[in-house]
């Protein structure tokens, strides 16, 4: 790193006041007989900060005594006093777009090691351009979509070619993620940011070749190839014989993969092919599921794009930022995923398929978000990994390790061989 001194904190949890900030520092608070790390809350507001501390004080009564750190995101030098003093930073403030640039930046220039949740694409190919060489020369480690967007698709699709390769000896030509159970919702974080990505679009018509680009976070983006166009209408899979529909993180999960790919050297080829859908089985209860869910997500996206329309949902049906479920609806959700991979086994000289399941307890947006965000940082700061700076990707930073740590925290990740 480039600190002149050895910095005060392990990790410092910016945006700590909101809805999502406050779960990963209960989550912090509630394992730090695990972790043992020296971390602090930080934000703008004093007020709201010893708010968050003092019901922390409630997990653990010595948090009364927990750091708090005063930044803003519009001024650089709040910034740049902030990340001297910690070895990771975790970011909840978003939409990202709109308030995290200055804060990359101050991490790039410092070396110090980010990590976020964001699923905005345009802000990764931001970050990615303005910031990546930069990282690379001072040793910052930039990991974005360290939440439920990208982990399980990211690290998933990691743990099969890992298997593939170690039983197999060779790697899976294509993988295609299927979200077979969720239950859950999206938080008001989430919708602000999307509305963003919207408004940002309409207002710069050219992000939308970026948006719509299937390799918009490669290293040296290039043009998709026709079958890597992201699933939009109601499908019968070939694999699985159910359902399928539009999977509504898609267009950010599938980008986040394929620039893990290119950041790992291609080890799964240069035309590996990722794709992810929702699954709803079998039959007609299947078909009726996904035909509703392809018309509503397509409605949703209809009424979004008008003005008027927009304006009424954020208003009266969509969650505000800063809101989200209950304690009780959060721990009732899940998710499960599956990761079906196929290719070529040097070993047997036949094809051979392989399926991988990422599943956790907790609402995907908010209690598995949080363990998965924080566990990220955890995993910068103490695991050890391979050394290398610029903008990445879960898998390219932190790989297997991370993996590991997530098992231990209570997820699954499982990968066995499949009939052929």
């Amino acid at each position: 790193m480039a600190h002149d001194k050895k910095p005060a904190f392990d990790i410092i949890l910016w945006g700590a006041t909101g809805f999502t900030g406050r779960l990963v520092a209960e989550y912090l608070a509630r394992n730090q007989e695990t972790h043992r790390a020296k971390w602090a809350i930080a934000g703008r507001d004093e007020a709201k900060l010893d708010q968050v501390r003092s019901e922390l004080v409630k997990v653990r009564p010595e948090f009364a005594d927990l750091p708090v750190v005063l930044a803003d995101a519009k001024d650089a030098a709040s910034l740049d006093a902030m990340v001297a003093r910690t070895r990771v930073i975790i970011s909840t403030v978003g939409p990202y777009a709109r308030y995290g640039n200055e804060l990359v930046d101050a991490c790039v220039r410092a070396g110090t090691d980010y990590c976020d949740l964001t699923g905005e694409v345009q802000f990764m190919r931001g970050t990615i351009d303005a910031h990546d060489a930069r990282a690379r020369e001072t040793g910052a480690r930039i990991v974005h979509t360290c939440g439920f967007d990208s982990i399980p698709s990211d690290l998933g699709t990691l743990m099969v070619q890992d298997y593939m390769r170690e039983k197999h000896g060779g790697h899976c030509d294509q993988v295609r993620f299927h979200l077979t159970r969720m239950r859950g919702g999206f938080s008001g974080g989430t919708i602000a940011s999307m509305m963003d990505t919207l408004a940002a679009v309409k207002a710069e018509p050219a992000l939308k070749k970026v948006l719509t680009s299937a390799h918009a976070l490669d290293p040296e983006p290039s043009r998709g190839t026709k079958e890597e166009r992201d699933l939009a209408t109601v499908k019968k899979s070939p694999d699985t014989g159910t359902w399928t529909a539009p999977f509504v993180m898609a267009s950010v999960n599938t980008r986040v993969v394929r620039r893990s790919n290119a950041l790992l050297g291609y080890p799964w080829g240069r035309d590996f092919f990722y794709s992810e859908v929702s699954d709803f089985g079998p039959g007609p209860k299947g078909l009726a599921l996904a035909a509703a869910t392809t018309a509503g997500l397509g409605g949703f996206m209809l009424l979004s794009n008008v003005d008027p329309a927009r304006e009424l949902l954020e208003k009266h049906v969509l969650p505000a930022p800063g809101e989200g479920p209950s304690a009780t609806v959060r721990e009732r959700g899940l998710f499960e995923v599956r990761l079906l991979g196929e290719g070529h086994s040097p070993k047997s000289g036949q094809r051979v398929k392989v399926e991988g399941k990422v599943a956790s307890k907790g609402d995907p947006g908010y209690a598995a978000t949080a363990r998965m965000l924080a566990e990220s940082a955890l995993c910068l700061a103490f695991d050890t990994i391979p050394k290398r700076g610029g903008v990445l990707t879960p898998a390219s930073a932190m790989g297997m390790v991370l993996v590991e740590r997530l098992r231990k925290a209570g997820m699954t990740f499982e990968v066995h061989d499949r009939a052929a």
